[in-house]
């Protein structure tokens, strides 16, 4: 279900009361017709995680977005997904990388990490990426801006 009517994902929302400047905002979703929400119901039952979101489009979706309830989902679910069984194992590393990040630098290589849900989702709509979040970080004083370093070159030509 979740290979097909399903998925995973990961995006950067601003949010000034976060460290850097961005919130990390992580999300399984099941999609199924209004028709079936009794059945969504018992899937949510059965995961015991997630809520249950009625859409005005006439789809009803079950959202698990706390890390906990994702990393059991996905690590209970992985042997068996097709289709999305790239995100789950990124979205598994960059939760795991998350608890890493210290600094800015480290932050950073999780925006690129992050970055990759666009290229596996084929996302067009994508806006925040690891050069916006760098040119926030930048202009707040958390990153030194990049600076071309001038390489000399030898009067061989080395």
């Amino acid at each position: 279900m979740l290979d097909g009517d399903g998925s995973i994902y990961v995006r950067l929302k601003p949010n000034p009361t976060y460290k850097y400047g961005f919130q990390v905002a992580p999300n399984v979703i099941f999609f199924q017709k209004n028709t079936l929400l009794k059945e969504m119901e018992i899937i949510r039952e059965k995961l015991n995680c997630g809520y249950i979101r009625k859409r005005n489009d006439g789809i009803v979706e079950l959202t698990i977005g706390d890390r906990p309830s994702i990393i059991y989902v996905l690590e209970n679910m992985l042997p068996f997904l097709i289709l999305k069984k790239k995100q789950a194992k990124l979205m598994l590393k960059i939760i795991k990388y998350q608890k890493q990040v210290n600094n800015a630098k480290k932050f950073l290589k999780l925006a690129k990490y992050i970055d990759q849900f666009g290229i596996l989702n084929y996302s067009k709509r994508r806006i925040i990426n690891t050069q916006v979040v760098r040119n926030h970080m930048e202009k707040q004083g958390l990153l030194t801006p990049q600076r071309l370093v001038p390489r000399y070159v030898g009067t061989d030509g080395n």
